[in-house]
């Protein structure tokens, strides 16, 4: 008993200092709680939008850094909202959060980029965290123990984060991360990183793996429940046009289109050669790169969406 007393200090200080580390890491600070900021952001912002149809933009992060709203509303004619996450959450997660938005009459538009495509589970780094941080722990199928490493792991932040967060609470006031910058009310970044280092172009090495077929068409199955629609779009990427690259580009293209339809420009599968166009990856767009692929996504769209909202 005396022993268990000694100890007591010493568990309330782990407790208090672990918690201290999950509201960092979850609530306040951590590159995570800024991407669960985002998320509930995106997700209020598309409750204010009663217009029916809606389009609604989701993936990874190369659906979010890469689509200028405002510039398909206007081509489109209807309301448009960029629900783009990050790839690192996964397909697995992603979809799930996204279907809580979706609406009877919405069109939905998927533009999953090569690292959501090729992941053979669904799961990537960022499934467990983004579930636990959006209340939903185990959103996705993730397996009970890596879960609950997981749940332990937010309560102990990187001293890298915590230094980075320290030298900017020292020169800016406030804690920043990749995901902290403002949206527009469509949920676009109004921000553009640069890349600082040299350009090489991206290679695809794998097509389309079977799990994401899979889920991709369990998600069209669970849209349409909604009474909503499923569209597919490949990316723009910065990339080689190199045989195997172009070959597994066709073998995808081949299988999404007999899941949803599918758009993209049938010259290039979306691989671009100009990294003037591309931000600090490859995957993620300049502002005037954004108009243009918008510009080019409504003329892909229009004929589609006319399409499918026929058949509603």
């Amino acid at each position: 008993m005396q022993k268990l007393l000694r100890l007591a200090p010493w568990a309330i200080a782990a407790t208090a200092a672990w918690s201290l580390g999950f509201v960092y890491n979850v609530y306040y600070g951590g590159e995570l709680s800024f991407l669960r900021g985002m998320y509930f952001e995106k997700m209020s912002l598309a409750a204010e939008v009663k217009a029916s149809p809606r389009l609604l933009i989701l993936g990874g992060s190369g659906a979010h850094h890469s689509i200028d709203s405002e510039v398909l509303s206007q081509k489109l004619g209807i309301p448009v909202l960029n629900m783009g996450l990050d790839g690192p959450v996964g397909l697995n997660v992603i979809l799930p959060s996204i279907l809580k938005a979706v609406r009877p009459g919405d069109i939905v538009l998927l533009i999953p980029e090569d690292l959501i495509l090729l992941d053979k589970d669904g799961l990537l780094e960022r499934s467990a965290p983004f579930g636990i941080a959006t209340g939903r722990p185990g959103l996705g199928g993730v397996p009970p123990q890596q879960l609950v490493e997981t749940i332990w792991m937010q309560g102990v932040p990187s001293l890298r984060a915590i230094t980075k967060s320290t030298v900017d609470l020292v020169q800016q006031g406030r804690f920043t991360g990749y995901y902290s910058d403002p949206l527009t009310e469509r949920g676009d970044p109004t921000t553009v990183k640069y890349r600082e280092g040299k350009w090489w172009q991206w290679k695809i090495h794998n097509s389309i793996s079977p799990h994401a077929v899979k889920r991709i068409k369990q998600f069209r199955q669970e849209v349409e429940a909604k009474d909503a629609s499923l569209i597919l779009s490949l990316p723009w990427v910065y990339a080689s046009k190199d045989e195997k690259t172009l070959s597994n580009m066709e073998d995808i293209t081949k299988k999404l289109s007999n899941i949803a339809p599918l758009v993209y420009d049938k010259n290039d599968y979306n691989l671009k050669t100009d990294s003037s166009l591309f931000a600090d990856t490859h995957h993620h767009l300049v502002f005037e790169a954004r108009k243009l692929r918008s510009e080019q996504l409504a003329e892909q769209l229009k004929p589609v969406i006319n399409r499918v909202t026929s058949d509603q």
